[in-house]
């Protein structure tokens, strides 16, 4: 018995190994590239291209930091401390600017604020001489990316709010504070653990987006990484890039991780009861959420509506039948990879718990916090070298792995594990050992076991694993834009494409699919959100 133990135990181990090495070869491609030195074209680099992309970059985070955190905060403390008018519509509503994609929000408000755009071409018709500030900057990037990173922010914090409920508020008074006092010395330091971590996920979107600050011509470490790549034609330069990125990336992980931990010392809930707004204060909570919820959602859904009407019977051809095939078929594929992979790995860590087994986990699932340009990279200079090998050994007679699918499911499956894992590990952990002993009281058959007991326990969590992968893969732009066989295009290659060349009114319909998908996540966050 103990030998079967042992076995099973080291057979875990194996798979859990190999799973979580398949996760990590990108991210470790990507860090020896370091030593393949590339003298000419890092002197060109350090000269003309990092100074612009670091200072970009630090400065799109510190825009962000204070915009989102502030933004979502603010809505977070309004929404679960006061009532008021619409304050039930706008608890959920606050989170919808998660469906769009920050590429799709940044060309809707070029389209509308730029010099050509909507909104200045009206201004000059009526003889208005208003001018908007240039919006392909850094400081319309960092509006656009708060806009859209904001409900990591309010949703930390309104958890962190809703436990503390009115307790903090009646603290103040007995302090004698007043209300805004009361928010800031006692509401606010309690709820800081829960902010910084939405501040720091924030952080790791804002450094990984590529379509944004594309649509805005701004170079920051994700589009330099890209012209290095289909640019100079080296993939060693985008690998060392790729590898600044990750170390940056990797440091966010570890701060997180701290203020993950300090989040313990929220104190336990106290009262939901919430404050009656009324008068000015009413008129204000009320308009300030409508302003938010109509830039954010309203308006560019809006004016993506508007696109598509115009151009539909232009753009809803054979083409974007196929961009939507191609779309369904890499999500559903990776979705189903995923799933089965996450299974497994949820299944033997359930069955074989240790230390180690939970460090290879863990590892496996490093992939969702490393950008998509740098997956690219690191899972394509792998896979380039098994097809010359092949042809060097006449296994091959042409490169075949790197121009297939392959190359991007590789990369999207090792981004979007732990999107997969986690629901699943959730819904298996909710199988108690009493049910386990009754299944195996009931049957010593495995597979009757499984059919009649555990799959209808993990079933809810697979299908939630698949919808979220497949939401997430159909957004993605990076990784389908830099790893696609030429001509196989998806929803979000053909967004880039028209945005590239100004056609934003062309890349409405692709966008507009998009986000419908990408609100059934939001649907189901909403759904496990606090309904009161």
């Amino acid at each position: 018995m103990k030998a079967n133990i042992f076995n099973g135990s080291l057979l875990a181990k194996s798979v859990l190994g190999l799973i979580s090495l398949f996760m990590l070869i990108p991210i470790i491609i990507v860090m020896r590239s370091w030593f393949e030195p590339m003298a000419d074209i890092w002197t060109h680099l350090t000269e003309f291209v990092l100074p612009q992309v670091i200072k970009n970059s630090l400065l799109i985070l510190l825009l962000v930091t204070v915009l989102a955190g502030s933004l979502g905060t603010y809505l977070a403390w309004l929404t679960s401390m006061y009532r008021f008018t619409g304050q039930k519509f706008f608890v959920w509503a606050m989170m919808l600017p998660f469906a769009i994609p920050a590429y799709v929000l940044a060309f809707v408000s070029v389209g509308l604020l730029d010099y050509s755009g909507f909104i200045q071409t009206s201004f000059r018709e009526l003889g208005l001489s208003w001018k908007i500030p240039n919006i392909r900057s850094v400081w319309g990037a960092g509006i656009i990316l708060s806009l859209v990173f904001y409900p990591y922010v309010y949703l930390l914090a309104r958890q962190a709010f809703l436990s503390q409920g009115r307790r903090a508020l009646e603290a103040g008074q007995m302090l004698g504070l007043s209300r805004n006092q009361s928010f800031f010395k006692v509401a606010l330091p309690q709820a800081m653990p829960w902010i910084v971590g939405g501040l720091l996920l924030t952080w790791m979107e804002t450094l990984a987006d590529f379509g944004a600050v594309s649509v805005f011509n701004l170079d920051t470490f994700t589009t330099a990484i890209y012209k290095s790549w289909f640019g100079f034609f080296s993939l060693t330069t985008a690998a060392q890039l790729a590898a600044l990125l990750i170390i940056t990336v990797f440091i966010i992980i570890l701060l997180e991780r701290y203020w993950q931990k300090r989040r313990s010392y929220l104190p336990s809930a106290g009262s939901r009861q919430r404050e009656q707004l009324t008068g000015l204060r009413n008129i204000w909570a009320m308009l300030f959420c409508s302003f938010i919820f109509i830039f954010a959602f309203g308006l560019p859904i809006t004016q993506l509506l508007i696109w598509v009407i115009k151009n539909y019977h232009i753009d809803l051809d054979a083409r974007y039948y196929t961009f939507v095939k191609n779309t369904i078929l890499i999500a559903g594929a990776t979705a189903t990879v995923i799933s089965i992979m996450a299974l497994l790995m949820a299944w033997l860590l359930r069955q074989y718990p240790s230390r180690s087994n939970q460090l290879l986990v863990s590892l496996a699932n490093l992939g969702y916090a490393v950008p998509g340009t740098v997956l690219a990279v690191g899972v394509f200079i792998p896979i380039a070298w098994l097809d010359n090998w092949l042809i060097a050994h006449h296994i091959s007679g042409a490169q075949v792995l790197s121009g297939s699918v392959i190359v991007m499911l590789c990369a999207l499956t090792t981004r979007f594990m732990t999107v997969g894992f986690q629901p699943i590990d959730r819904q298996l952990n909710r199988l108690t050992p009493s049910q386990e002993q009754a299944a195996q009281l009931l049957t010593t058959n495995r597979w009757q076991r499984w059919r009649k007991v555990y799959l209808p326990v993990i079933s809810p969590g697979v299908f939630t694993a698949l919808i979220m992968v497949f939401v997430e893969v159909t957004k993605e732009m990076p990784i389908t834009l830099m790893t696609r066989r030429q001509g196989w295009d998806t929803l979000a290659v053909r967004v880039f494409e028209m945005t590239s060349e100004g056609m934003y009114e062309r890349a409405a319909l692709p966008s507009l699919t998009i986000v419908l998908v990408g609100l059934v996540p939001v649907i189901l966050l909403i759904t496990q959100s606090d309904k009161h």
